[in-house]
C-alpha cells in the first residue's frame, strides 16, 4: 500500500521522511480528549476485533499511544468535519475541528492499516498492524454527503440497515435517507395508528424485475421497524456522525397507507375499501384525498416521527401525484374552488404548504423531490433534485438549500453496463467512471447561488433488489466513487484522474472484500448473476441531462 491509496482521497496526504512506523501492540492505549470519547469506542471495537488488541484508555508513554483531540484551532481552518492525523514512531494523533473530525480521521487511519483491519477477528495471530510515518490533511467539500435506502419496495431487516450506517461511514457519507413508505409498504410503526403495519407492511405478492417483467414472486414480502428499532438505528448511526432523514411520502406514493385506512382515499372517486399495498412498481393513481381528516392524521404520523428522527429536515416526498383521482372527486373540486386554487397541481402544492408550514413550527425543515417547488415553498424548505439538474438550479436562484440526486447521473438502480448482462439492466447506463465524473454544482449557477447546493446524495430504488446481495451489487462499487465526489476537492469532471482512481480502488476492492460487500466486479457480472433481458427495461437511448 503506498501514501496514497486513500478512499476519499483526502485534502493532503504524504510520507513522513525518517519519521518512522507507529505498531500497535500489547501496550499501545488510546487518550481520548474531551468530545472524543465515541470515536475511542469505535476504535477500540474495530481495530480490538481484528487486531486482538484491547487498546485501553490511557495517557501511555512515548510510542505506545493513539491521540484523539478537538482542536479549536484546527476548528476555524478545516471546520468540524475535518481533521489532521499524524503518524510516526512515538504516537499516532488525529486533531479535528470537531468531534466528527476526529471520527474522519480514525477512518482513514483505519484505511492506512490494509484490508485486513476491515475484518472482524483476527486472520493471523500474532500479525504486526504497523503504519507508515503519514501526515493527513482533510476536509469534506460538502456538508450533506448521502445516500439514500429505500426499503419500502423490499423490506432491509434492522441489522442489514446498521451494516449500511458502518459503509457509509467507511466512505465518510454523513446522511442517511431513510425511504420508509411508498405504495408497496409502510415501514415504520406508528403508535396511534396500528393499522399502518399490521396492514399496511405487508403485501400477498411481488413483481419480480421490473414492470414490464411477466414475472411474480407469489409469496407475502414486509416487514417493519419498531420505534425503539428507529431509536437506535438513529443513535448507531449518531455514533458514526451520520444524520437519518426519514421520508414519509405525501400526497402520492400512498397506497399502502390507503390500504391501512381507507378514509384517507379519495372514496368519492373510488372504492377504497377494495385496495390493497400494491404489488407491482410504477406510479399507483391512489393518493390521499386533500381533506382535513388526511391532513390530522398525518400530522399524527408526523408527530411521532419528530419524536424518533432528531433530524433538521424530514423529507415528505411530494413527487410523482397522480391527479387522476382529484380530477373526479367532488371534494377535491370543492376544495379547489374554496382555496382558489387553479388547478391539481396547485392543490398538490397546498398541501405540501400545510406541512411545510407545519414543520416550521416545530423547529424542523421540510425537505421534498423537485416537485415541491410548483406552488412555492416556505423560505426553510430545501429541494432534492432528482429530474436532473434544472429543480436545484430553479431552487438555488430562489434561495432554497438544494440536494443534488440527479436521475442521469446518480441513481444506482440503474444499470452499470450497456450490454444485456447486468442482473436487470434497467434505467441509465452509469458506469463506474460516470459517477466519478460527476458534478454536484451546475455551472449555471453563480457562486452565491451555488452556495445553496448543500450537498449531494446517490439514490438506492430496490424495486428489483429483491435481497441484500442485490442491494451491494448495484451500489458498490460506484459509491465508493460517489464518496469521493462528496467529499474530496476535485477538479472539473473531464479533468479527473479516473486512472488514479482506479489504481486505488484497486486496495479499495480489499476493503470491500472484507467488509463482506457483495460488490459488482470490476470485470462484470457473473453468469450466475445475470438474469434474462425481459426482467429489466433496457434503454435505446437517453434524453439529454437539464
Amino acid at each position: 500500500m503506498t501514501d496514497t491509496d486513500l478512499i476519499p482521497a483526502p485534502g493532503t496526504v504524504r510520507l513522513i521522511p525518517g519519521a518512522g512506523g507507529f505498531v500497535l501492540d500489547e501496550a499501545t492505549v488510546i487518550d481520548a480528549g474531551p468530545g472524543t470519547e465515541a470515536t475511542a469506542r469505535w476504535l477500540r471495537a474495530t481495530l480490538g476485533a481484528v487486531t486482538g488488541l484491547a487498546l485501553p484508555p490511557g495517557a501511555g508513554d512515548d510510542g505506545e499511544t493513539i491521540r484523539l483531540r478537538i482542536d479549536p484551532s484546527d476548528a476555524g481552518h478545516l471546520g468540524p468535519e475535518g481533521y489532521k492525523l499524524y503518524v510516526n514512531g512515538d504516537d499516532i494523533t488525529i486533531h479535528g475541528g470537531g468531534a466528527a473530525g476526529v471520527f474522519w480521521g480514525a477512518q482513514t487511519l483505519r484505511q492506512l492499516l490494509g484490508p485486513d483491519a476491515f475484518r472482524r477477528a483476527p486472520l493471523t495471530p500474532g500479525k504486526e498492524w504497523a503504519v507508515s510515518g503519514t501526515f493527513v490533511e482533510d476536509e469534506p467539500r460538502f456538508a450533506w454527503r448521502g445516500l439514500m435506502l429505500d426499503v419500502a419496495r423490499h423490506f432491509m431487516p434492522k441489522d442489514g440497515v446498521l451494516r449500511y450506517l458502518d459503509l457509509l461511514a467507511a466512505h465518510k457519507l454523513n446522511v442517511f435517507h431513510f425511504h420508509l413508505t411508498d405504495d408497496q409498504g409502510w415501514r415504520v410503526q406508528i403508535k396511534r395508528y396500528p393499522k399502518l403495519t399490521e396492514v399496511g407492511s405487508w403485501r400477498a405478492r411481488t413483481k419480480f424485475g421490473h414492470r414490464a417483467s411477466p414475472l411474480w414472486e407469489e409469496k407475502p414480502h414486509g416487514g417493519f421497524y419498531t420505534q425503539d428499532d428507529i431509536r437506535e438505528i438513529v443513535a448507531y448511526a449518531a455514533e458514526r456522525h451520520i444524520t437519518v432523514v426519514p421520508e414519509i411520502d405525501i400526497p402520492g406514493h400512498s397506497q399502502a397507507a390507503i390500504a391501512a385506512y381507507p378514509e384517507l382515499g379519495n372514496t368519492d372517486a373510488i372504492d377504497t375499501t377494495s385496495l390493497s399495498v400494491w404489488d407491482t412498481w410504477g406510479v399507483s393513481k391512489n393518493v390521499l384525498a386533500p381533506t382535513d381528516n388526511a391532513l390530522r392524521f398525518y400530522e399524527g404520523v408526523f408527530e411521532e416521527l419528530l419524536e424518533l428522527f432528531p433530524s433538521e429536515f424530514i423529507h415528505v416526498g411530494g413527487d410523482e401525484c397522480a391527479k387522476d383521482q382529484w380530477k373526479r372527486s367532488p371534494t377535491a373540486q370543492a376544495r379547489i374552488k374554496e382555496l382558489g386554487l387553479a388547478d391539481e397541481d396547485e392543490l398538490q402544492s397546498w398541501f405540501i404548504r400545510h406541512f411545510d408550514n407545519w414543520l416550521s413550527a416545530r423547529g424542523r425543515r421540510l425537505i421534498g423531490w423537485d416537485e415541491i417547488l410548483e406552488g412555492g415553498l416556505a423560505e426553510g424548505a430545501a429541494v432534492s433534485s432528482w429530474r436532473g439538474y434544472a429543480g436545484g438550479i430553479t431552487a438555488a436562484r430562489a434561495g432554497h438549500d438544494v440536494v443534488m440526486c440527479p436521475e442521469q447521473q446518480v441513481y444506482l438502480d440503474h444499470r452499470q453496463d450497456a450490454g444485456q448482462d447486468e442482473p436487470v439492466p434497467i434505467g441509465y447506463v452509469r458506469t463506474l467512471e460516470d459517477v466519478y465524473r460527476f458534478e454536484p454544482v451546475p455551472p449555471q449557477l453563480t457562486e452565491v447561488e451555488a452556495r445553496h447546493v448543500i450537498g449531494t446524495q446517490a439514490n438506492v430504488w430496490t424495486e428489483v433488489m429483491e435481497d441484500h446481495a442485490r442491494v451491494d451489487y448495484q451500489t458498490f462499487p460506484r459509491l465508493a466513487a460517489f464518496a469521493e465526489v462528496a467529499w474530496s476537492a476535485l477538479p472539473a469532471p473531464a479533468e479527473r484522474d479516473f486512472a488514479d482512481f482506479e489504481r486505488r480502488m484497486a486496495v479499495h476492492y480489499g476493503r470491500l472484500g472484507a467488509l463482506g460487500v457483495a460488490y459488482r466486479p470490476p470485470t462484470g457480472p457473473l453468469p450466475w448473476q445475470r438474469r434474462p433481458g425481459v426482467l429489466g427495461r433496457p434503454i435505446e437511448g437517453e434524453p439529454p441531462n437539464v
